[in-house]
C-alpha cells in the first residue's frame, strides 16, 4: 500500500466548493460520498505532482547515471555466464 500524503488522524475541516448541479445529482443518486472522493482523488493528484517534480529535480543526475551505465556497463554484468 502506498504512503499515506498527508496524515491521516489530521482532523476535517469543512469547506465550500461548487461543482456541477448535475453532477452533484447524480453523484447523490448514486451515493456517492463526495467527501472521500474528493480526498482520495486530492490524494492520487498530489501523488503524480510530488513524482513528476521528483523527476524533474533529479532529472539531471538520472541521465549522467544512464551516461555512465552506457559507457561502463553495471556490475552484473561481468557475472553473467553465457
Amino acid at each position: 500500500m502506498p504512503e499515506p500524503v498527508c496524515d491521516p488522524k489530521a482532523p476535517k475541516k469543512a469547506v465550500n466548493v461548487s461543482i456541477n448541479s448535475d453532477l452533484l445529482r447524480q453523484a447523490r443518486d448514486m451515493k456517492i460520498n463526495l467527501s472521500r472522493t474528493l480526498e482520495e482523488k486530492l490524494e492520487q493528484l498530489l501523488r503524480e505532482e510530488r513524482a513528476r517534480r521528483w523527476k524533474e529535480e533529479n532529472r539531471e543526475a538520472m541521465e549522467a547515471f544512464n551516461r555512465w551505465v552506457e559507457e561502463h556497463g553495471v556490475f552484473s554484468d561481468r557475472l553473467r555466464q553465457f
